[in-house]
């Protein structure tokens, strides 16, 4: 496979200017051919992903999950190592619902929920590194799992990263990442981007994360960028406000950003085994908790758009027609389940309305 060439963060950009796409996939194309790397076939990463299949639980395994969605949504998404993380069950799981999907012309191809979260993060991890004016940052993505953004992302050059995260993923994901670096074709050129990446084992229910994290080298009085990408809604009530409180104690030290995503509570019918807190009002609720800036986008909006939402019909323009304080669509009777995506910001001398 021809190795692709390091992007800027502001492919994001970019991807706002390519031809007309339907469905998140060009309009001129056909349907991708699906083809496994060569390691993806080897024992050793199988037996690899063999291991996570029968001793990981739901949670851990989630993080294959979403790196099988940006290896098959590499048209928008660079992540080279992404198909190694995600292993062959969940690539080949997510690839044929991608296909049903594109042969059946449904409005919404399965995996655009999870690119566009993934672009929205991107853009806003770039956005806020540069409002540090180039200022020593950390960026902390707590829940890390399999995220390769530490070896995908250009504007984190200057940063120190932190990934927290279980134990084991961590040390499947650092095992599996050498695999790929020591590789002599597909992923030769595979290395970190960051300044410096540190991983940090420690389960973010718990209350020693902080602490782990600290002494790990984190500096509660640096300019920090926090990122929880697809972790807060896995957490009980407690745990998710727990770590909410942490994060935005922050804000009486240093400058500090929070990105994260919110299930409102229809979200969390999807799955009641599974999905535990939500948030219908995360633009009310973290102002309370200290945070003086906060903007809140939906799946569709112009921020979290990236090209794919041309059809007014789909399921997201619908649901941002309505009113967020409508739990059942008049139309079809069904739970509007929205994902809202986050930004927010505080500083020692912030002003909260």
């Amino acid at each position: 496979m021809q190795s692709l060439p390091s992007p800027s963060c502001g492919r994001v950009c970019a991807i706002r200017q390519m031809t007309k796409q339907e469905h998140g996939f060009p309009v001129e194309s056909t349907w991708p051919e699906f083809k496994l790397s060569s390691m993806l076939l080897s024992d050793t990463v199988r037996k690899f992903h063999e291991s996570i299949d029968n001793e990981w639980d739901f949670l851990q395994r989630s993080a294959c999950q979403t790196a099988a969605g940006r290896a098959l949504w590499k048209h928008v998404i660079h992540d080279p190592v992404a198909d190694v993380l995600a292993g062959e069950k969940y690539l080949t799981s997510l690839h044929e619902k991608m296909k049903k999907d594109h042969l059946n012309n449904a409005r919404e191809i399965s995996g655009v929920i999870l690119a566009v979260r993934t672009l929205w993060f991107d853009s806003k991890i770039e956005a806020a590194l540069k409002s540090f004016n180039g200022e020593d940052t950390q960026v902390v993505l707590l829940g890390a799992g399999m995220d390769a953004r530490a070896y995908r992302l250009s504007c984190l050059k200057e940063s120190k990263v932190f990934e927290v995260d279980f134990p084991k993923l961590l040390q499947m994901k650092a095992a599996l990442l050498q695999l790929a670096m020591s590789s002599t074709n597909e992923y030769e050129k595979l290395a970190v981007m960051a300044k410096s990446l540190v991983r940090v084992a420690a389960d973010i229910r718990d209350d020693d994360w902080l602490e782990k994290l600290k002494k790990s080298g984190y500096l509660p009085e640096r300019n920090t960028v926090w990122v929880l990408e697809g972790i807060l809604y896995y957490l009980s009530h407690q745990q998710a406000m727990q770590v909410l409180n942490i994060i935005a104690a922050n804000c009486n030290l240093t400058h500090t950003v929070l990105l994260a995503d919110f299930m409102n509570k229809s979200s969390t019918t999807l799955s009641q085994s599974n999905f535990q807190f939500y948030s219908d009002w995360p633009d009310h609720l973290l102002p309370s908790l200290g945070f003086s800036d906060v903007k809140l986008s939906q799946i569709g909006d112009p921020d979290a758009h990236f090209g794919f939402m041309h059809d007014p019909f789909n399921l997201f323009n619908r649901l941002r027609k309505l009113p967020r304080s409508i739990q059942t669509n008049p139309d079809d009777n069904k739970p509007c389940c929205r994902l809202y995506l986050v930004s927010a910001s505080g500083s020692p001398d912030q002003t909260i309305d």
